[in-house]
C-alpha cells in the first residue's frame, strides 16, 4: 500500500521533493501547501514543473493538508527567518498524529544540547501522545556532515579530528532571502549579517556539531565561531541580484567544537560568488563547488562529494540531493518509533530502487 504524503512549501527544496512525491510509486501525493498567493489552486504538477495533471491543487491552509489526513508531511516551508513559526507548524503536525520529514527548521535535525531544554520537551511530550515522528535533515547541515564522516568514521582506529566542508560558488543559487538577508552578500561589509551574529552559526551548525560527537562518543566542551568576509572587486550580477563592489563577495567560516580544549568537529564554509575571489582559500575537487570531509587518525581520509545533475548545475545537484534524501527516509519514518529521529537512529536509508532512464537508449 502506498503511503499518502503531503507537502509544505513549494521553494527551491520542496519544488523538488514535489518531484519526487509525485512520480515516487511507493508514495500517494494528497495535498500541498503553499505560502504565495499566486501559486494557490494551482496543481501540484505545475508547480513541480511536471505535465501530467494530478488533481491535488494547492491550499494556503495547514488546517487543510491536515484534514486530509496523510500518513507523512514533507515540511520545506521557510525555517531561516521564521524558527518559530516553522516550529509550531510541525508541532501542529505531530500533534495530529502525522509524521513529518523535511528540511526545516534545522534545529530539530539533532536539538539536544542546541535547542532550549522546554522546546525539547514540547516536542518530545507531542510525539510521544500522538505516536507520530519526526526527521530533518538535508545537505548541509545533513547527510554531507553527518551521515558521510560518520560511515567513514567507523572504519578508523583513531580518529583525531573530523572537518566537514562545503567549498561553493553560490553565484547561480536564486535564494534571494538566504543569500542577502541572512548570508549577508552584496551588503558592505561592516554590516553584520543574520548569520554572523554571535551564536547564530553555532547554532545553526550545533546540530552537526552535537550529533558527530554523540556518534563518536565525546563531549564538546565549547563551540567557537570564526568568520571572514570579501568584498567584491567591482560590479557584478548573480542570479539572485546585484553586487556591487566593494560589498560582501564571498565568506569563509569555522564552527568549531572541542573537546578538552582541542578542535576535534570542525565545519568550514568556503561560500564565493566568482571562482576568483581569495584563491588562498580551498578550493573544490570540482568546477563550481563540493562537498568535503576530512578525518585525520589511523587511517586518515579526504572525501569529496561532487554532486551533478543532467537539469542544473552544482547548486541545483545539491539541492536535489537534499530532496532525495528527504523523501526517500519517509518509508522508514513512517514505519519507525514515535519520536525525534536522527541519522543516529534512523535505518540505512536508499533510493527507491533502479528504473530505466529516459535519457537511455
Amino acid at each position: 500500500m502506498s503511503i499518502r504524503v503531503a507537502l509544505v512549501g513549494t521553494g527551491n527544496v520542496g519544488r523538488l521533493c514535489l518531484t519526487q512525491l509525485i512520480d515516487d510509486p511507493r508514495l500517494d501525493l494528497v495535498a500541498v501547501c503553499v505560502s504565495t498567493p499566486e501559486k494557490v489552486g494551482v496543481d501540484a504538477s505545475i508547480l513541480a514543473g511536471s505535465e501530467a495533471p494530478t488533481g491535488v491543487l494547492a491550499v494556503d491552509d495547514l488546517d487543510a493538508v491536515i484534514a486530509t489526513e496523510p500518513d507523512c508531511v514533507v515540511y520545506c516551508a521557510m525555517g531561516d527567518t521564521r524558527p518559530v513559526e516553522a516550529f509550531d507548524d510541525v508541532t501542529r503536525i505531530l500533534a495530529a498524529g502525522i509524521d513529518v520529514v523535511g528540511s526545516s527548521p534545522n534545529t530539530l535535525q539533532y536539538p539536544w544540547g542546541v535547542m532550549p531544554e522546554r522546546a525539547i520537551a514540547k516536542m518530545e511530550e507531542t510525539t510521544a501522545a500522538s505516536g507520530a515522528s519526526l526527521f530533518v535533515t538535508g545537505v548541509d547541515p545533513g547527510f554531507a556532515n553527518d551521515l558521510i564522516p560518520l560511515v567513514f568514521a567507523g572504519t578508523c582506529q583513531r580518529i583525531d579530528q573530523v572537518r566537514c566542508m562545503e567549498i561553493a560558488d553560490y553565484a547561480t543559487y536564486d535564494g534571494a532571502t538566504v543569500m542577502f538577508d541572512v548570508m549577508g552578500f552584496g551588503k558592505p561589509l561592516d554590516e553584520t549579517p543574520m548569520l554572523f551574529l554571535p551564536g547564530v552559526l553555532g547554532l545553526a551548525w550545533g546540530t552537526t556539531i552535537r550529533q558527530l560527537a554523540a556518534g563518536l562518543g565525546v563531549t564538546v566542551d565549547e563551540i567557537d565561531e570564526v568568520h571572514e568576509s570579501e568584498p567584491a572587486p567591482d560590479d557584478f550580477d548573480i542570479a539572485a541580484g546585484h553586487i556591487a563592489a566593494g560589498t560582501r563577495a564571498a565568506v569563509r567560516f569555522e564552527i568549531i567544537g572541542k573537546v578538552a580544549g582541542e578542535p576535534v568537529i570542525v565545519l568550514e564554509h568556503v561560500t564565493r560568488l566568482r571562482g576568483d575571489l581569495r584563491p588562498d582559500w580551498a578550493q573544490p575537487a570540482q568546477p563550481g563547488g563540493c562537498y568535503r570531509v576530512e578525518i585525520t587518525g589511523e587511517p586518515s581520509y579526504t572525501v569529496d562529494i561532487c554532486p551533478t545533475s543532467r537539469k542544473g548545475d552544482h547548486n541545483h545537484a545539491a539541492i536535489v540531493a537534499a530532496a532525495g534524501r528527504i523523501v526517500n527516509a519517509i518509508p522508514a519514518v513512517v514505519d519507525g518509533p514515535p519520536g525525534i529521529r536522527t541519522t543516529l537512529d534512523l535505518p540505512l536509508v536508499t533510493g527507491p530502487g533502479i528504473r530505466p532512464s529516459p535519457h537511455r537508449a
